[in-house]
C-alpha cells in the first residue's frame, strides 16, 4: 500500500507495492466500496458536480479524464470498462463514483458495494473491449418523459425481504516480504494510534513471498468506515478492502 512516510520504512525492509507513485509503470489496481451517485448528494454538497445518472459514467479521483478503467463485481465476476469520465471529490472511504447504469450493469448492491478497479494501460497488449457511452442512453436522458411516480410502503416491503449476510471484511493495510516488517509496522501502529483496537491487526501469510498486515474482521461497513478513516489520517492510502480472508 501507498504510505506518507513509506520512505523509512523502504530503508528498514522489504515491503512489496500494489501502486506506486510512478504511474506509469505499474497499472493502479485496488479494491474497496464504490460510492453510488444520487442527485441528493450533490443537492446537500457532499458531491460538487451533478451527474446524469441515466448514464453509464465514473469518476475517480486520482486517475487522469479519459483513463481506461475496469471495473469488476467480485461477487459475481461481472465487468465493465469505462474511460474516467471526470475527477470529482468524494469521500475518502470510497474508491470510485459511480452513476445508477454502471451499478445495475455490475449488479453492486447499493448495501454492499464491494468493487475492483484496475486500471488498464493503452501501451500494454491487452484487447480491451471499447469504452463508450451508448447512444441509446444519450436518447433515454434527452427524451425520458415525464410521468407520476407512485410511492409503495417501503417499510412493508422491506420487512418482507430477507437481508443478506454481510461476509467478514479486512483492512489490507501494507504488504511485506518478511514478518519482521509487518510485525513492526504493527507495533508502531499499536504505539503511535492510541484510538485503534490493536486487537484487530493481524500479520498473515499472504503467499510464499508476502506477508500482510490485515485489520478484522468487521461485520458492518460502518464500523469497518471508521478505522479506515483512522488508518488514512495516520498516513494510509490505496488501502484494500478484502472479504472472508
Amino acid at each position: 500500500m501507498k504510505f506518507r512516510f513509506y520512505i523509512i520504512i523502504l530503508f528498514l525492509f522489504s515491503c512489496s507495492t500494489n501502486y506506486t507513485s510512478n504511474k506509469n509503470k505499474i497499472a493502479y489496481n485496488s479494491k474497496g466500496f464504490a460510492y453510488l451517485y444520487n442527485d441528493q448528494d450533490y443537492s446537500n454538497k457532499i458531491i460538487k458536480k451533478k451527474l446524469d445518472n441515466n448514464l453509464s459514467l465514473i469518476s475517480h479521483q486520482d486517475l487522469r479524464v479519459g483513463t481506461l478503467i475496469k471495473l469488476i463485481n467480485p461477487k459475481n465476476n461481472k465487468s465493465i470498462i469505462l474511460k474516467n469520465s471526470m475527477k470529482i471529490d468524494y469521500p475518502d472511504f470510497y474508491k470510485i463514483l459511480i452513476t445508477k447504469p454502471v451499478a445495475d450493469k455490475l449488479e453492486i448492491k447499493t448495501d454492499f458495494p464491494l468493487i475492483e478497479i484496475i486500471e488498464i494501460k493503452k501501451n500494454k497488449s491487452f484487447i480491451a473491449e471499447k469504452a463508450k457511452i451508448y447512444s441509446e442512453e444519450k436518447k433515454i436522458s434527452a427524451n425520458a418523459p415525464i410521468t407520476n411516480v407512485e410511492i409503495s410502503n417501503i417499510s412493508k416491503n422491506m420487512i418482507s425481504q430477507k437481508k443478506d449476510k454481510l461476509p467478514k471484511m479486512y483492512i489490507s493495510i501494507a504488504t511485506f516480504y518478511n514478518e519482521d516488517s509487518a510485525m513492526f509496522l504493527r507495533k508502531r501502529i499499536n504505539k503511535e494510534l492510541s484510538n485503534f483496537n490493536f486487537k484487530k491487526l493481524i500479520v498473515k501469510k499472504s503467499n510464499d513471498k508476502e506477508i500482510t498486515l490485515l485489520s478484522g474482521p468487521y461485520n458492518t461497513i460502518n464500523s469497518l468506515k471508521n478505522d479506515y478513516i483512522k488508518l488514512k489520517y495516520f498516513g494510509f492510502e490505496e488501502m484494500d478492502i478484502l472479504t472472508n480472508e
